[in-house]
């Protein structure tokens, strides 16, 4: 769905390239997450894919077609973008917002006044209650929600969002980010998000792109990156905690053991993340727990053992 080949980009005000030769593929359904330290390219690269910012050299591809032979609005118009201020604009009411794109592409007004409801129904605000108010009316998470309205109402297949979560609160965004995740599993759109946050690359990512000085320094799913770091930048930038870390994308299903837990071990589903797992053991005070179907019927166990086994990481 998105391929950048070869891609480099220097600032007139820099010597150094914000983006250096950078090559790597985002396939159709999948959360590319770009992150790294300060200054390492991640914002200027999602930028080049809609061509707010335009290469020096290099080659985008959006759905097989190269980006630079395609009108920078049209362009812009078929991708969602997301920020983290949001940007709604104030004079407008929220199905206004949302219908901005829609208008601009000729859409009637029935059709539109359809797709608004659509989705402030989709992230959880009652139509009814919500299309008419303005953008100060509504709270810090609410804004974030009518955002990402907004970037979906044409339908995009692609969605760009920059650190959107950046400026909200910690409960709220983890419910926000549970609830973009629910939306694309729905939807199935291709998405390159930008964080400086590795816990919510981790949480939010197919796969992670780690850069640096405007290189790619490793580009792997979550998982594979905790447990096989490229080298002792990626080690230290995910964190003294990788185990742990990789324990919250393990599921107990998949480390069943055979056998029947005692009465006392406490009774989990199989899509119970390990780290999870863990914490109820440890606070039961036990070693093991059952793993139990929808019906409560014993699939097995889970050790300590075995969920210390599962977090064993490679040294890079």
């Amino acid at each position: 769905m998105i391929t950048l080949d070869r891609l480099s980009k220097t600032f007139a005000n820099s010597a150094q390239p914000a983006v250096d030769g950078l090559s790597l593929s985002v396939a159709t359904g999948e959360i590319c997450v770009l992150i790294g330290p300060s200054g390492c390219g991640k914002t200027t690269t999602m930028r080049l894919i809609n061509r707010m910012v335009e290469p020096d050299s290099g080659r985008i591809e959006v759905g097989g077609r190269d980006v630079m032979r395609i009108d920078p609005v049209e362009l812009r118009r078929s991708i969602g973008y997301v920020i983290q201020q949001v940007g709604l604009f104030p004079h407008m009411t929220i199905g206004e917002n949302i219908a901005t794109v829609p208008k601009m592409l000729g859409w009637d007004a029935p059709r539109i006044a359809r797709r608004v409801d659509e989705l402030l129904a989709l992230v959880h605000m009652e139509p009814a209650q919500f299309r008419e108010r303005f953008p100060r009316e509504l709270s810090g998470g609410q804004k974030q929600r009518v955002g990402v309205a907004r970037a979906l109402a044409a339908d995009p297949p692609v969605m760009l969002m920059d650190e959107p979560f950046g400026a909200i609160d910690p409960i709220t965004r983890t419910l926000l980010q549970d609830e973009f995740l629910r939306i694309l599993r729905e939807l199935g759109k291709t998405i390159v998000f930008v964080t400086h946050d590795i816990d919510e690359a981790i949480r939010m990512g197919s796969r992670i792109a780690i850069l640096l000085a405007g290189r790619l320094i490793q580009y792997d799913t979550p998982e594979r990156i905790l447990a096989r770091p490229a080298d002792a930048f990626v080690q230290a930038f995910v964190g003294e905690d990788r185990s742990l870390k990789r324990l919250s994308l393990l599921t107990a299903g998949a480390y069943v053991e055979a056998g029947n837990p005692t009465a006392a071990a406490p009774r989990l589903p199989p899509g119970t993340p390990l780290r999870d797992a863990l914490a109820v053991m440890l606070d039961a005070g036990v070693d093991e727990a059952g793993i139990v179907d929808s019906r409560g019927a014993v699939l097995g166990r889970i050790t300590l053992a075995g969920i210390r086994q599962a977090a064993q990481v490679a040294k890079p």
